[in-house]
């Protein structure tokens, strides 16, 4: 899949987000090995806590699904429906990508004209995962 589908899917993830209280929506798009897509959107609750991103809901879905093998993803945001900038993943979807994504898995993070794509041993260095130990 080229990179720009997965940036259109993201973005009609976004309009499914529930914001209530910061107003901005995240759209995510997961790609899988096999060329299946996830969507996600982060949907946000009173007590904080207990809200999640677009990324952690697209991959809850496939990892529920039974997948386990992802390629890339990608990711955008703003307030009021518009792509404000590129949002890079929070420091928890990072981790759990890396659960589940080698370090090269690729993260394209959408602004208002275009993409950054970078890789997730980029955006998380010296990361380890399951069955990895440090030393």
């Amino acid at each position: 899949m080229k990179p720009e589908k997965l940036v259109e899917l993201a973005k009609e993830a976004m309009t499914h987000a529930y914001v209530p209280y910061s107003g901005y929506q995240v759209g995510a798009a997961l790609l899988c090995a096999d060329g299946t897509v996830y969507q996600g959107c982060n949907i946000e609750n009173a007590s904080y806590s207990p809200t999640v991103c677009a990324e952690r809901t697209a991959f809850f879905k496939a990892v529920y699904d039974g997948r386990r093998d992802f390629t890339a993803i990608a990711v955008c945001g703003g307030k009021g429906g518009r792509i404000t900038g590129p949002f890079p993943p929070c420091g928890v979807c990072r981790q759990v990508m890396r659960e589940f994504c080698r370090e090269d898995f690729l993260i394209y993070m959408v602004n208002a004209q275009s993409y950054e794509v970078h890789t997730l041993a980029e955006l998380l260095p010296y990361s380890f995962s399951a069955g990895e130990h440090m030393t």
